[in-house]
């Protein structure tokens, strides 16, 4: 499935990268902006973003399930960010009112 519109990378290029940031050190902090600087990229509308963010979480709790850390040591965030955006709804646009146009 294509993530990124603007550089045309699938979710497949993404998981690779992020399990191939996983095997340098499994208990890093993964954002997008590391994954596309490992890709070689940039972020250009960052649309994707959000995408990416779960995509970060999924295979990182599947990583981590994976290897030989207990049960104890892994911690579910998906659930919690998907709370968040419930929570605070998906788009807060910065706090700006609906109708605001900087035009």
């Amino acid at each position: 499935m294509l993530i990124c519109h603007c550089n045309i990378i699938t979710e497949k290029e993404i998981e690779q990268t992020i399990v191939g940031l996983l095997d340098q050190d499994p208990w890093q902090l993964i954002v997008p902006a590391k994954i596309y600087h490992a890709m070689q990229k940039r972020g250009r509308c960052c649309g994707c973003f959000p995408n990416v963010v779960e995509t970060i979480i999924r295979v990182t709790e599947n990583y981590h399930a994976r290897s030989e850390a207990s049960g104890v040591d892994i911690v579910s965030h998906l659930d919690r960010v998907r709370g968040l955006r419930i929570q605070y709804g998906s788009r807060t646009h910065e706090g700006r009112k609906a109708d605001h146009r900087a035009a």
